[in-house]
């Protein structure tokens, strides 16, 4: 019994602190997830897993990048981190309130901690990571008791897009492993 209040009362501080929903134009989701997609592609062609990142700030895009993990072996490199510190620099503060994060797949715990940090106000992402999303797949960072900061996350834009580019690359991926395994 009083664990079923314990339990009750965290849900509803949890939703009492949830972040509340900025205004959103699907249109302006849509062309910067897109604009995502393109940096996930040229993550690709450099042999990175395909993660594109868009950090917009009053309409205007701030910085965009893909993961660059094997290219700088360095395991933090991924597409939201990198869009992070470069809006930092550029903007010479790192607290980016009232930014939106458009990112390909759902963050993971490191990245989702390091937008919570920075005070991103949005999180929108195209496909879900349930084995290691940090937003909502495996743990839900954006709702965390204890956070002094929570973005909004929105997901689903251009999902099937997103997807799909993930899958291909990992098929191929697998294929090219298999194939070399057999030649070995």
């Amino acid at each position: 019994m009083r664990e079923d209040k314990r339990t009750q009362l965290q849900e509803k501080n949890r939703l009492i602190n949830a972040p509340k929903r900025p205004d959103v134009d699907k249109d302006i989701d849509e062309a910067m997830m897109r604009l995502a997609l393109q940096e996930a592609r040229a993550a690709e062609e450099r042999g990175e897993v395909p993660v594109g990142a868009v950090l917009v700030r009053a309409g205007q895009v701030l910085c965009a990048d893909g993961n660059r993990v094997i290219e700088r072996r360095d395991p933090t490199a991924h597409a939201e981190m990198l869009v992070l510190r470069q809006a930092a620099q550029l903007l010479e503060n790192e607290r980016l309130s009232d930014a939106t994060l458009y990112v390909t797949l759902e963050p993971c715990p490191m990245c989702a901690c390091a937008l919570a940090h920075a005070r991103v106000e949005r999180v929108v992402w195209g496909a879900d990571d349930p084995k290691n999303g940090g937003m909502g797949g495996r743990l839900d960072l954006a709702r965390a008791a204890g956070l002094n900061h929570r973005a909004y996350g929105d997901a689903g834009i251009l999902r099937d897009e997103c997807e799909r580019m993930l899958k291909t690359f990992f098929a191929r991926r697998r294929a090219e492993r298999t194939t070399d395994e057999m030649e070995s």
